[in-house]
């Protein structure tokens, strides 16, 4: 709370003309400030946009920026968007509700719930979410597509987002599982098949060979999205498999393996990939974003470390022949040394420095003491709502 509270200037620079889809000029330093969280709520203020399906406006480019000639003249849609941004207003409607924004709180949850339908209503393919629609209302991401008939991003956060019909989550996922997860090659693919010779411009994307980058290639921030959706699917076993797919170091582990793949075995690489002759070869390496979420869907969707204000909640998703695992973990002067044992579908017991614990929450003190917790796994009727949590 107090980070949002800080005071932060505006940049300034013109509007767009229109037939304008981007600009480029040096940006002033405005006079007026606002809190962070002002911030963020004019973001999503501004992101309220409904198309006819009534789902976002993907303008000329969402994640994807490569898909920017998608919604170029002001109508296409992005699905996958509708869930990010689904999520995003639940996150913040909290936090407006807590600072007196009840004019804010409203409209966010009244835009969110609308989402929700257009998404079922206008999203779901019929096995699968579709991704996106052009500006003319064709489809993209759908079995009726030649090319890019799924994609994974959109079936990831209709699971993370917690805001899809949960059959229809898992169902989603997977097609993920069946028709991206390439598990002879090692590939997570974004999408498939890539873009080569459809009539469709959905934008640079399609300049790429097809299997190269965003076209059809393992875009490895969009495949650790899935094991995060996967792990919150309880399905353990098929987010580690995917989890040690997308480890670099596991690319490198014979010589012709190392040859094939190119780049560093030990940093993630932004893309792979996917069609021959570079099948297998590793992109853009050093990349943040890949990097972060990585670390996060291994901490925080596998082995179930998450951090709620000053308390802790470790609720793993490991697989069955997993003996357990340890974490070391600093909170200020304090350290806390978490010894997780079995390898079950629930928390069956919390000890800390001995003392049971109920509630599944350990209390963060920063007192300067090592603190021993003990958590034990073990099988029970998995909690209903783990797969409509929203993401952290």
């Amino acid at each position: 709370a107090a980070v949002l509270d800080e005071m932060l200037p505006f940049l300034e620079g013109q509007a767009l003309q229109p037939g304008e889809h981007d600009v480029y000029f040096q940006p002033s330093v405005s006079d007026e400030t606002a809190s962070l969280f002002e911030h963020c709520a004019r973001a999503l203020d501004g992101s309220l946009t409904s198309g006819p399906h009534g789902l976002p406006l993907i303008g000329t480019g969402d994640w994807n920026d490569g898909m920017n000639r998608v919604g170029e003249h002001g109508r296409g849609e992005s699905v996958w968007l509708g869930w990010f941004l689904h999520a995003t207003l639940t996150a913040f409607t909290p936090l407006a509700r807590a600072r007196g924004e009840s004019e804010r709180v409203a409209r966010w949850h009244a835009h969110a719930d609308s989402l929700r339908t257009a998404l079922e209503r206008a999203g779901w393919d019929g096995a699968w979410y579709r991704r996106a629609y052009f500006d003319d209302g064709t489809p993209l991401g759908s079995a009726q597509n030649e090319e890019c008939r799924i994609d994974s991003i959109a079936q990831s956060w209709s699971v993370i987002s917690g805001a899809a019909d949960p059959v229809r989550a898992a169902q989603a996922m997977s097609a993920v599982d069946q028709l991206l997860i390439d598990r002879d090659k090692g590939l997570a693919l974004l999408f498939t098949p890539p873009f080569h010779r459809t009539s469709l411009d959905p934008g640079y994307v399609k300049s790429y060979p097809p299997g190269v980058r965003e076209n059809g290639g393992q875009y490895t921030h969009a495949a650790t999205w899935s094991v995060i959706a996967l792990a919150r699917l309880g399905e353990a076993e098929k987010a580690s498999q995917l989890f040690s797919i997308l480890n670099p170091i596991n690319r490198t582990d014979t010589r012709a393996a190392a040859h094939r793949y190119k780049v560093e075995p030990y940093v993630v690489a932004a893309d792979i990939y996917s069609v021959a002759p570079h099948a297998g070869r590793g992109g853009w390496t050093w990349y943040t974003g890949s990097a972060g979420w990585m670390y996060r869907a291994g901490l925080e969707a596998i082995l179930g470390f998450q951090l709620e204000g000053k308390h802790l909640r470790i609720a793993p998703c490991i697989p069955a022949h997993w003996p357990g695992f340890e974490v070391s973990f600093r909170y200020g002067t304090a350290r806390y040394e978490i010894l997780v044992q079995d390898a079950g579908t629930e928390v069956i017991g919390l000890e800390i420095d001995g003392e049971p614990v109920t509630g599944g929450l350990v209390a963060l003190v920063d007192d300067g003491a090592v603190h021993a917790v003990r958590v034990v796994l073990g099988e029970g009727a998995r909690s209903a709502g783990r797969a409509t949590d929203v993401a952290s």
